[in-house]
């Protein structure tokens, strides 16, 4: 259940646009659909945050400092969720990392967001 494979993350300028996807290669079927999935990032010198979350109803849920601006989705058929993240400023650079929202025994390598200021 532990293969996540995160991409999508590089650099941009402030105002700019990304889109990440993470493919939970090794989690079956029937535990990636009920689940609710989300987002986490983690900037140098801080602690992961949840940055957004989706039920398996479609149902989002986001970090303050994103509503308004990212946008988080999935693909049940693909295994595969994303996150549409719009009008980036300086802040948002961080490594950005998907999982369950209730089981973190496995993490990915992520994919690094740098935003310059």
């Amino acid at each position: 259940q532990g293969r996540r494979v995160e991409s999508g993350g590089g650099l941009v300028q402030s105002g700019g646009s990304l889109r990440l996807s993470c493919r939970f290669a090794t989690t079956i079927t029937s535990v990636f659909n009920p689940s609710t999935l989300a987002w986490y990032r983690q900037a140098p010198g801080k602690e992961r945050e949840l940055v957004a979350s989706i039920a398996s109803d479609g149902n989002t849920d986001y970090a303050d400092s994103v509503k308004g601006r990212f946008t988080m989705s999935r693909n049940n058929a693909r295994k595969t969720v994303y996150l549409q993240m719009n009008d980036l400023i300086h802040e948002d650079s961080a490594v950005y990392y998907c999982n369950f929202l209730t089981d973190h025994t496995y993490w990915g390598q992520g994919t690094q967001v740098t935003v310059s200021p």
